[in-house]
C-alpha cells in the first residue's frame, strides 16, 4: 500500500500482531459458501481492518480547504451577467465557507474600466447579442439595483436559450484561442465586478482577484496602473477581497514569447504589496501567489528564485496540477493508480522548496481540475472524474494543502461543478458532501489486510484509497468528537472492511455515493444510498440522508464507488477541542 496512506507509525508491535491474528480469524469469519464448488477468488475473501488513530490529528487545515474558481473567461461569453441567478447562488451558498478564485488563463489579459454602462460594452469580438437580449439584461440589471441586500434574479428560460447559444458560439472562439495561445483582450467593468462580488458575497465566498501581470512597462516592469484603479473603486465599494498577480509565469514565453524571471517576479509582488498598503482599506488585505503551473523544471526554478527574492510578501504559497491532457479518450484513464499518485510527487516538490525557504508558509493548490485546460467533454463531467476530485482531496489533506481550488464552478470547459442549464454535476454533489461531513482535522490511517505479492518486475498499486477527518463542526447532526472516513473503490469487486481498534462496535452513518443509470461511470447523474440526488427547487438543496449501519458490521463497499462514513459516538480526542 503506498506510503500516503498508512500512518506514519503504525504502533506497538502488539498492535500489528493483534491486527493480523483477527484479519486472520475474521477473513476466515466471513468467507461465503462458494456455489457450484468452485474456489473463492482471492478478491472476495480479502477484509481489510481498518482502525484510525484519534489522539491528535497528523495536520490542521483551513476551514476553507475545499474551495472554488472561475475564470475569467465568464465575461467573454456573457454568463457573468447570470451570476445573479438565484439557483446558482443556491449551489454556492452549498459549498460554502469557501474561497472564490477569480483567476485562469485570461487573468493576464484581463483589463478594468471604470464604466458603468449596463450591457453595451462588451469588448472586442464578434457581437452574438440579439437586440432583445440586449435589452432584457438592462432591464435585469436596473431591477438588481433596487433591491437591498442580495441582489437575485429569476432569468426567464427564453433568455437562458439564447444565452446558451452565445456562449456555445464563443466557447469555440476560445478554443482556438487556447490551442494557438493568440489570446484577446478581456475587460472587466466596474458593473461586471458588482456582479461578480455580489454572487461571491450572497454565496458566502471570499473573493480573490488575480490581477493580469502582462501589463508591463518597455523595461518589462509590471505596470500597476489598471491594477490600482481596480483597488481604488474596490476600496470605494469596502469590497472586501484578497488578491492574486497573474497565471502560471511559467507559461508566459509559450503564451506570448515573454519570459518573466524569478527576480523581477518577486519585485512585482513586493511592488503589489506596496500598493495595497497604499490604499487604506487593502493595508492589511491578503496576497496569494506566484501560483506557478506544475512543477516541472522551469516552474519550479521559478518558484524557487521568488522564494528566495521575495516570497515572504504572500500569505500562502499557491500552484497548479492537472492529471490529464486533452488526448485523453477514455474513462479508463481516470482511474489508473499511476496516474492518481503524480499528485503526491508533484506536492512533495513543491513543499520541498517552501519549506526550504520558508517553512511558516502555508501551501494552495490552485486551479486543480480533473484534465488539462476545460477538460474533456462527456468524460471530466461525469462520475469517473470524481475519483480523481476526491483522490486530489484526500492527498492533499494528508499531505499538508492548506486549500485546494477547484476549476471551475460553472462555465469554463468541461471540468465545471455546475452546468450551462444551472444543474449540479456529479463532481458537485461529491464536493457537497465532503463539505457537510468532512473537518480540517486530518487523522492517521492504520491499514492491515491481506495483498499478492507483485510479479517481478511490476509494482501493485493500492485500488483502494481510505481518508480519516474528524467531522465537521458545522454539521450539527453530529457531536464534536465524531470522524469521517471517506474511501475510493477503483476495484471492479466489491472491497469488504472491517472497523477495529478504538472503531469496534460503533454505530456508523454511510452516505454512498454511484452512478445513476445505464451510462455506468459516464453518468451525468449520481445517487446517494441508492436515492437520486436532486434539487428540491431553485432555492432548496436535497436532505442528504444517511443509512444507518449497525455496530460491527462490516463495511461492503461496491465496485467503483465512494463512500463517506461518519464513526458516530466515539468522542474521539483528537477531535472533540
Amino acid at each position: 500500500m503506498p506510503k500516503q496512506f498508512l500512518s506514519p507509525i503504525f504502533g506497538s508491535s502488539l498492535w500489528l500482531a493483534l491486527m493480523v491474528q483477527s484479519l486472520i480469524s475474521s477473513t476466515a469469519t466471513y468467507k461465503r459458501p462458494v456455489s457450484g464448488g468452485k474456489r473463492q477468488s482471492f478478491l472476495e475473501r480479502t477484509l481489510i481492518l481498518l482502525d484510525v488513530n484519534t489522539r491528535s490529528p497528523v495536520k490542521v487545515l483551513n476551514d476553507n480547504f475545499l474551495s472554488l474558481q472561475l475564470d475569467p473567461s465568464i465575461i467573454k461569453d456573457g454568463w457573468l451577467d447570470f451570476l445573479s441567478s438565484r439557483r446558482l447562488v443556491t449551489l454556492a451558498r452549498g459549498l460554502s465557507p469557501a474561497y472564490l478564485r477569480f483567476g485562469g488563463k485570461r487573468t493576464d489579459f484581463l483589463q478594468f474600466h471604470n464604466l458603468k454602462n449596463l450591457a453595451k460594452f462588451r469588448g472586442p469580438g464578434p457581437d452574438y447579442y440579439l437586440k432583445n437580449y440586449e435589452d432584457d439584461i438592462v432591464r435585469s440589471d436596473i431591477a438588481l439595483d433596487k433591491q437591498k441586500g442580495c441582489k437575485l434574479a429569476s432569468h426567464p428560460d427564453m433568455m437562458l436559450e439564447l444565452q446558451r447559444e452565445k456562449a456555445a458560439q464563443m466557447q469555440q472562439v476560445l478554443l482556438k484561442e487556447q490551442l494557438s495561445n493568440l489570446y484577446s483582450d478581456v475587460t472587466i467593468t466596474a458593473r461586471s465586478l458588482d456582479k461578480l462580488y455580489n454572487f461571491a458575497d450572497c454565496a458566502g465566498l471570499h473573493l480573490i482577484f488575480g490581477l493580469n501581470a502582462l501589463h508591463r512597462n518597455p523595461d518589462n516592469s509590471w505596470n500597476a496602473s489598471s491594477a490600482l484603479s481596480l483597488l481604488k473603486y474596490s476600496a470605494g465599494k469596502k469590497y472586501n477581497m484578497s488578491w492574486e498577480l497573474g497565471n502560471e509565469p511559467n507559461s508566459y514565453r509559450t503564451m506570448v514569447d515573454r519570459s518573466i524571471n524569478s527576480t523581477r517576479l518577486a519585485q512585482d509582488y513586493i511592488l503589489l504589496r506596496t500598493l495595497l498598503q497604499s490604499v487604506r482599506y487593502y493595508n492589511k488585505a491578503n496576497l496569494y501567489g506566484p501560483n506557478i503551473g506544475r512543477p516541472r523544471k522551469n516552474a519550479i526554478l521559478l518558484l524557487e528564485g521568488f522564494m528566495k527574492n521575495g516570497g515572504s510578501v504572500v500569505d500562502a504559497v499557491t500552484w497548479q496540477h492537472y492529471y490529464i491532457d486533452r488526448r485523453v479518450a477514455k474513462v479508463e484513464d481516470f482511474m489508473k493508480t499511476r496516474l492518481l499518485d503524480t499528485l503526491t510527487e508533484q506536492i512533495t516538490k513543491v513543499l520541498k522548496i517552501v519549506k526550504t525557504h520558508a517553512p511558516e508558509k502555508r501551501v494552495w493548490l490552485g486551479g486543480v481540475g480533473p484534465a488539462w485546460s476545460g477538460g474533456t467533454n462527456n468524460l471530466s463531467d461525469t462520475f469517473a472524474a470524481g475519483f480523481l476530485w476526491l483522490n486530489t482531496l484526500g492527498i492533499s489533506a494528508v499531505q499538508g494543502i492548506d486549500v485546494v481550488l477547484r476549476h471551475s464552478f460553472f462555465d469554463y470547459g468541461y471540468n465545471h461543478l455546475v452546468d450551462q442549464h444551472f444543474n449540479p454535476l456529479p463532481d458537485y454533489w461529491l464536493s457537497l458532501l465532503f463539505k457537510r461531513l468532512v473537518g480540517p482535522r486530518v487523522l492517521a490511517v492504520h491499514v492491515a489486510g491481506l495483498q499478492r505479492k507483485p510479479r517481478p518486475g511490476r509494482v501493485i498499486r493500492d485500488k483502494l484509497r481510505i481518508y480519516a477527518h474528524c467531522t465537521s463542526f458545522h454539521n450539527h447532526n453530529y457531536v464534536r468528537g465524531s470522524i469521517t472516513i471517506y474511501i475510493i473503490n477503483l476495484h471492479r469487486s466489491r472491497k469488504k472492511i472491517k472497523l477495529a481498534g478504538t472503531l469496534r462496535n460503533k454505530t456508523v452513518h454511510q452516505y454512498l455515493l454511484q452512478p445513476l443509470g445505464a451510462d455506468g461511470l459516464h453518468s451525468k447523474t449520481v445517487q446517494l444510498n441508492g436515492e437520486p440526488l436532486k434539487m428540491v427547487d431553485n432555492e432548496t438543496l436535497p436532505e442528504l440522508k444517511p443509512r444507518t449501519l449497525r455496530a460491527g458490521r462490516t463495511i461492503a463497499l461496491p465496485p467503483v464507488s465512494i463512500g463517506f462514513y461518519v464513526i458516530k459516538n466515539i468522542n474521539a480526542y483528537a477531535c472533540r477541542r
